[in-house]
């Protein structure tokens, strides 16, 4: 029945994206294009050639374009008179086609004389030439003074008898009207897209502009020397750059021109690459014709925005039910609106991805274009990854029917009578330079365990201060037999050296060895609890959550606590699941044969917890979780120590990744679902350090874009939706589960989402030295230590500061380029800032964390969350 279920919502959304795609595409019935139109903007350069670089084409090639433009146009227009261009009039003379010839003016001035005198004697020659624009937008370029452009006109006029013009944009001949005395005929440019004119708009705007010129100028002949409108490129405020687009305002232009008896020249016949490197891409994508010579549109049939759409849409579909069908398969206890929600994602995902890559393909290729894009689609890839891992989790944490692994199996009777069925626990307890009130209350805690067999190992390494380690070494002779003390220094290793020598000095018979941090008040019930667990043969470590007992001393460690909550009372409920917790180096039990048989624990990882624990995994055992808390610690007093910590937990994730690579990728004993947790579990991570080169990347492209606006377009705007979606979809999955699964007022929610910002940078540096790098050392959480002035708290988070200065810079830079407004640079603009937001977070909490600010500000109570209700029906039976 679910699974018919799950077909169903399956097939529901297919149908609605097919929908989408088809409203999107309705066809639209425009004018058809003439049998012959008056002329066509002539550059016949073919993909490997270039102008600015003298790559001509062939006159055999010139000729074959003149052939398929044959008996389709009256005229073309050429721009330059030298080279093989000059063989244009010669051989559109055969084909029936007229020339309105051109000679390209700029700042060479020996070269502008070649190109006259060329002009003048193709003119005198060719009966065909009906008319001659000298310069093509001089003044609007400012490449010569106004009277060296009249001089050039005047002397063009007095050699031949055919018309001569200049060609600008309407606007510049409206600016210089003193430029209308030296030509025949004003040869006007009319590109709305330029002007960021609406496609709807674009042809009646064009017609007010003539009309406008035609009343400036009473009696002068107007040709329209340049109209169009490019299939491809960014988006210019309203103007929009597409096939369809481009049908559509020419096809209507025409009618309108043919009605109201215009001269014109369509803006051009074949498209030209070369172009884009001195007008942007856009520059590539005004021909009719491709580069390759096909038409790009269908010139009579009714206009469809995508003719390709039912392809696009079949993919679209087909990529979005491969997702959906390796999601519902492996979350059989999702219900119906878990099942939905994840549809919700996956097919507009599906469909934004089909898009891009169809745009993307679109584009005439160059190396570097190839290269940029393959980085870009990389980039997409693992957003994309993050987001379903994202949307998986939440859909996993909120809408299933039930849990299979949250009850831990527990001993019949009372702990007296089952007293002897328990196993000897070996509690270990690993200090470096811990203030010793602390580690004291911490052992006074341990000696009220509810247990019947137990020892305590203390292993203080490496303290120097005799008056920090010998108190604690005082406390456990008074506590017992059951405590012993052992100060070692020099003992390598940390953590794990620590751990390793306390398992060589542990009691024979111990058959468990229970680990906690040495500020740990564990509840009495921890071991009595969830010791019974290893009955089972096949669990090799049970798992209580970290939790803290010092939320309420400031504002900041308010925040930290929130934050910390999230993965204990989400992540790790959803990873139980699939038996693929995090073992954590505190509140963890570890079945002892299966310790010493695993090899210990690993000196050279400084996550050692996480990395037995999937090495424990890999042996074929399994895990238990209890999201009931049993032992409540310390957090970090400053914000350079909650950083610290999370360094050390992101590198040695990196670490682990790096040193199983084998079994997380190339299967082996791990089951998917722990291979994909593992790996989902640190793609957040994994996304802030390519967040940092992302960052670092986008200043590069604003600068550039800043320096050169002109040569350096904005990222499209689908490159940059999808980071967007990710930031807001993420935001929106913290407020709701935080809301409805950890139990968090929304203060303390938004407190944690600052928190987790303010360490992604962080996070971020660590996974790219994690990536490259062996040897970083084990960082310490100290405890109980003062807070920071406010100017050291300031001054330690100098990086993320420059970067949120850089970020607003470049956002205020890109802003003010002088170039038209439209959605890419807009988009960009709220990337940068976004970007920004966890520098801000960074500096905001960091400055916080200095000052004395109260608790109460983020509100008191905290609900239970899911499972611990049960956990604790379970504990008590």
């Amino acid at each position: 029945m679910r699974r018919l279920q799950g077909l169903l919502i399956a097939a529901a959304f297919a149908a609605l994206t097919l929908a989408f795609w088809a409203h999107a595409n309705r066809p639209t019935a425009e004018p058809p294009w003439p049998a012959r139109i008056q002329g066509f903007a002539f550059s016949p350069y073919h993909a490997d050639q270039d102008a600015v670089n003298g790559v001509e084409p062939s006159e055999a090639q010139i000729d074959a374009d003149l052939a398929l433009l044959a008996g389709r146009t009256n005229a073309v227009r050429t721009y330059s008179s030298l080279g093989t261009l000059s063989a244009v009039p010669r051989l559109a003379d055969r084909h029936d086609i007229n020339v309105a010839l051109g000679a390209w003016i700029d700042a060479r001035h020996e070269r502008n004389e070649q190109e006259l005198d060329a002009a003048i004697r193709l003119a005198r020659e060719h009966m065909n030439v009906v008319r001659v624009i000298v310069g093509n937008e001089v003044v609007l370029r400012g490449d010569l003074p106004i009277d060296d452009m009249t001089a050039y006109l005047d002397r063009a006029r007095a050699a031949i008898g055919q018309p001569v013009s200049t060609a600008e944009p309407w606007h510049v001949w409206l600016a210089h009207p003193e430029l209308a005395a030296h030509v025949d005929f004003l040869a006007v440019h009319m590109l709305p897209y330029w002007e960021g004119v609406h496609v709807e708009r674009a042809v009646d705007y064009t017609i007010e502009r003539l009309r406008q010129l035609a009343r400036a100028f009473p009696g002068k002949p107007i040709v329209v020397a340049e109209v169009g409108w490019p299939s491809q490129g960014r988006t210019r405020e309203s103007a929009v750059a597409t096939s369809s687009n481009e049908a559509l305002f020419l096809r209507r232009f025409l009618a309108r021109a043919g009605a109201e008896g215009y001269i014109y020249y369509l803006m051009e016949a074949f498209d030209q690459p070369w172009k884009a490197q001195s007008e942007g891409a856009v520059g590539a994508y005004w021909g009719v014709y491709d580069v390759e010579r096909q038409a790009k549109f269908a010139f009579t049939a009714p206009i469809v925005r995508v003719p390709e759409w039912h392809a696009l849409a079949a993919a679209s579909v087909a990529v979005a039910l491969l997702l959906l069908g390796v999601f519902y398969s492996h979350s059989d206890r999702l219900r119906n609106r878990g099942r939905s929600f994840l549809a919700v994602v996956v097919f507009p995902t599906a469909t934004v991805l089909v898009w891009a890559v169809y745009r993307f393909t679109q584009q005439y290729l160059t190396a570097s274009s190839v290269a940029t894009g393959v980085l870009l689609f990389a980039g997409m890839l693992g957003v994309i990854a993050v987001l379903l891992a994202e949307a998986l989790e939440w859909a996993e944490a909120h809408w299933v029917t039930a849990r299979r692994r949250l009850s831990l199996p527990v001993a019949d009777g009372a702990a007296g009578s089952d007293a002897p069925t328990l196993p000897k626990v070996s509690v270990h307890v690993p200090a470096y330079n811990e203030p010793p009130e602390m580690l004291i209350e911490t052992l006074d805690a341990l000696a009220r365990l509810d247990y019947p067999d137990f020892e305590v190992l203390v292993i203080d390494n490496n303290t120097r201060d005799e008056a920090v380690w010998q108190p604690v070494e005082a406390h456990c002779a008074r506590l017992g037999e059951r405590f012993r003390f052992f100060h070692v220094a020099p003992l390598a290793g940390f953590k794990a050296g620590a751990l390793n020598f306390a398992l060589r000095h542990t009691a024979a018979d111990a058959e468990v060895v229970a680990v906690i941090d040495s500020d740990y008040v564990v509840d009495p019930g921890w071991l009595r609890d969830l010791v019974p667990a290893f009955t089972d043969a096949r669990i090799g470590f049970v798992q209580a959550p970290q939790d803290y007992r010092d939320a309420g001393e400031s504002a900041f460690k308010a925040m930290a606590y929130a934050e910390y909550r999230g993965f204990f009372h989400l992540g790790m409920i959803t990873r139980n699941e699939r038996n693929a917790i995090i073992q954590h180096g505190t509140m963890t039990l570890v079945r002892r044969t299966l310790l010493q048989q695993a090899g210990a624990w690993a000196e050279w990882c400084i996550t050692e917890d996480a990395e037995l624990g999937l090495r424990l995994f890999e042996a074929g055992y399994e895990a238990l979780y209890t999201p009931r808390s049993y032992g409540r610690g310390l957090m970090p007093d400053t914000f350079i120590d909650y950083r610290k910590q999370r360094f050390r937990w992101a590198y040695g994730a990196m670490q682990i990744l790096r040193a199983h690579a084998a079994c997380l990728f190339a299967g082996g004993p791990l089951s998917a679902g722990q291979r994909y947790h593992f790996v989902a579990g640190w793609l957040p991570w994994i996304a802030d350090g390519f967040n940092v080169l992302y960052s670092l990347a986008a200043l590069v492209w604003s600068t550039a874009m800043i320096l050169a606006p002109e040569a350096v377009d904005p990222p499209l705007m689908m490159f940059s939706v999808l980071p967007l979606s990710l930031f807001v979809f993420k935001l929106m999955k913290l407020v709701h589960l935080y809301r409805a699964r950890v139990g968090v007022n929304l203060r303390q929610t938004l407190a944690a989402a600052l928190g987790g910002l303010a360490l992604a940078h962080t996070i971020g540096i660590a996974i790219l030295k994690g990536l490259v790098t062996r040897g970083e050392p084990f960082f310490r959480t100290p405890k109980r230590a003062r807070s920071h002035a406010l100017w050291q708290a300031f001054t330690s988070v100098r990086e993320e500061a420059f970067m949120l200065l850089a970020l607003w810079l470049a956002a205020w830079g890109v802003v003010h380029v002088p170039q038209t407004d439209g959605p890419d640079r807009l988009a960009w603009i709220v990337v940068l800032l976004v970007q920004s937001t966890p520098y801000a977070a960074a500096v905001l909490v960091s400055v916080a964390s200095a000052l004395p600010l109260p608790a109460r500000w983020l509100g008191t109570g905290v609900v239970r969350c899911e499972g611990e209700d049960a956990a604790r029906v379970t504990a008590a039976r």
